[in-house]
C-alpha cells in the first residue's frame, strides 16, 4: 500500500508542507529546492543578473530578505554580492541586535553587510520624522516617508559601491497588492514600472532594481525561513496599522481571494507580465532633472526632489544628505 504521506516530488521523504497553489505535499528539502528553483528561473527569465553584475541586496532582517540572501548566496559569487540593512530608528523595531545577527549570518555565507540608518542619512530618525509630520498636520502616513527614504538610501549605497543592480525582497503578495493599488488609482506609469524589463525611467544616477522573489508567496518565504532556522525580526512596525490605507484593504481582499482560489495571484502576475511586456519598450524617459538642493534625480520641470520637498514641509530644510558627502560604507561587519 502506497504511503500517502510521502513527498509528491521525491517520493522518498515524509511530506511536511502543503503547497496550495500547486496542490502538492512536499518534504522540507523539496520545498526549499522548489523555492530556490523558482527564484532562479525568474532571474533567468528576465535576465535580471548577468555575469558581470555586482548586486546590492536590500535586507531588512525579515523573512523575505533572508530568502533573498540565502538563494543568491548559493547561486552567485559572494564577491559580487553585498547586503544593506537600514535601521529606521523606530522604538522597539528593527533593533541593532537583529542587524548584527543578519550581518553574522551573511558573513557565514561570505557576504559583507552595510549597516546604516535613517538618522545617518537624514539627520533624524523615523520616530523624529513622524513626530514632526504629526506636529505639522501633514496627514501623510509614516509609510510615505519611510518608503521614500529607504528607496533613496538603497539607491545611494548601490551607486557608492558601484553596484549594477539593486535587489529588493518584494514577494508575490507585495507585487500583487501594488499592481491592484496602481490600477485602482489609475497610476499607469507606476504599473508599467512593475515589469522586470521596464524602461520607463532610465538615469545614470538610478541603479536598476530587480525583484527575484516576485513570484514567491509571502507564506512561502515565511516557511522557508522557519525551516532554515533564521533568526527573524519578530516585532511588527508600530506604524503599520496607524491609519487604514487602500493598500491594507487590498491586501485583505487579495488574501481572502487567494485562500478561496489557490494560485490566483500567480496567474494574475503572469498575465500582467504578458500585458506589460507589450509596453515596456515604449515611452522611455531617459533624462531627469536634478534637485537644486541635493542633486538627486527628480521629475523634469521640478526644482526639488520629492524627499527634499516632503522634509521641508515638516521643517527639515537642511537634511544631512544634502549637506554632507556621506562615506561609502558606514559599518561593514
Amino acid at each position: 500500500m502506497a504511503n500517502k504521506n510521502l513527498c509528491e516530488e521525491c517520493g522518498i521523504r515524509q511530506a511536511e508542507i502543503y503547497q496550495s497553489h500547486s496542490n502538492r505535499k512536499l518534504c522540507r528539502e523539496c520545498f526549499i529546492e522548489d523555492i530556490s528553483k523558482r527564484v532562479i528561473n525568474e532571474i533567468k527569465k528576465w535576465n535580471m543578473i548577468g555575469s558581470n553584475d555586482t548586486i546590492l541586496m536590500a535586507l531588512s532582517g525579515g523573512k523575505d530578505g533572508y530568502v533573498l540572501l540565502d538563494v543568491l548566496s548559493r547561486n552567485y559569487k559572494s564577491n559580487k554580492l553585498v547586503g544593506l540593512n537600514i535601521i529606521e530608528g523606530i522604538h522597539g523595531y528593527n533593533k541593532e541586535e537583529d542587524a548584527k545577527y543578519l550581518a553574522n549570518t551573511a558573513k557565514e555565507m561570505g557576504i559583507d553587510i552595510i549597516i546604516t540608518s535613517v538618522k545617518d542619512y537624514i539627520g533624524y530618525s523615523m520616530d523624529e520624522i513622524v513626530k514632526k509630520s504629526f506636529d505639522a498636520k501633514t496627514r501623510l502616513t509614516p509609510c510615505t516617508y519611510c518608503g521614500l527614504i529607504r528607496r533613496r538610501i538603497m539607491n545611494y549605497f548601490a551607486r557608492e559601491i558601484g553596484a549594477t543592480k539593486l535587489a529588493t525582497a518584494h514577494n508575490l503578495d507585495d507585487e500583487s497588492q501594488t499592481a491592484v493599488v496602481n490600477l485602482l488609482k489609475g497610476d499607469i506609469s507606476s504599473l508599467l514600472k512593475q515589469h522586470p524589463n521596464t524602461k520607463i525611467v532610465e538615469d545614470d544616477m538610478l541603479v536598476h532594481r530587480i525583484k527575484p522573489l516576485r513570484k514567491i508567496y509571502e507564506w512561502e518565504t515565511a516557511t522557508y525561513s522557519f525551516l532554515k532556522g533564521f533568526h527573524l525580526q519578530e516585532t511588527e512596525c508600530p506604524y503599520i496599522n496607524m491609519a487604514p490605507t487602500l493598500r491594507a484593504k487590498v491586501r485583505k481582499e487579495l488574501y481572502n481571494y487567494e485562500k478561496e482560489n489557490p494560485g490566483v495571484l500567480l496567474k494574475f502576475m503572469d498575465t500582467l507580465d504578458e500585458i506589460l511586456e507589450m509596453f515596456n519598450t515604449k515611452n522611455t524617459l531617459t533624462k531627469l532633472s536634478r534637485c537644486i538642493k541635493c542633486g538627486e534625480p527628480t521629475a523634469i520641470g521640478r526644482k526639488y526632489c520629492k524627499l527634499c520637498e516632503l522634509l521641508s514641509n515638516i521643517g527639515i530644510d537642511n537634511p544631512k544628505y544634502a549637506l554632507l558627502k556621506l562615506p561609502k560604507k558606514n559599518v561593514v561587519i
